[in-house]
């Protein structure tokens, strides 16, 4: 049986959980109530914070399944994705909208990743 290892685990949920190499990231969001830009650019660093912690990096990425409260917001956070990507290892990629945890959450991240 293979071990699990939550990384950050909280009374509702983990940071990070890793089984068979591979690293599932709970749903990172920026600073309630700051621009798309400023809270894509936050969840993307906590995003490589927790893929450190896991032994990976954003090159490993497999999947990125990313949640906007508005498609309007789409093209802003595209600029901050694109920036951001490993442009050799881009991963599988979905966005859509949703109504986030609270109205002041513009963007949220979740990942999957390979261990390096």
């Amino acid at each position: 049986m293979s071990d699990i290892t939550r990384l950050d685990p909280g009374a509702r949920m983990s940071g990070a959980v890793i089984h068979n190499g591979v690293v599932y990231l709970a749903g990172q969001t920026g600073t309630a109530g700051e621009s798309v830009t400023v809270q894509t650019q936050t969840a993307l660093a906590k995003v490589e914070d927790l893929l450190a912690k896991a032994g990976s990096n954003k090159s490993r990425i497999l999947q990125a399944v990313i949640w906007l409260a508005d498609m309007n917001d789409f093209a802003e956070m595209n600029a901050v994705w694109d920036a951001w990507v490993d442009k050799d290892n881009t991963p599988a990629r979905a966005t859509g909208e949703a109504k986030l945890a609270t109205p002041d959450y513009r963007f949220e991240v979740i990942i999957v990743a390979a261990q390096a």
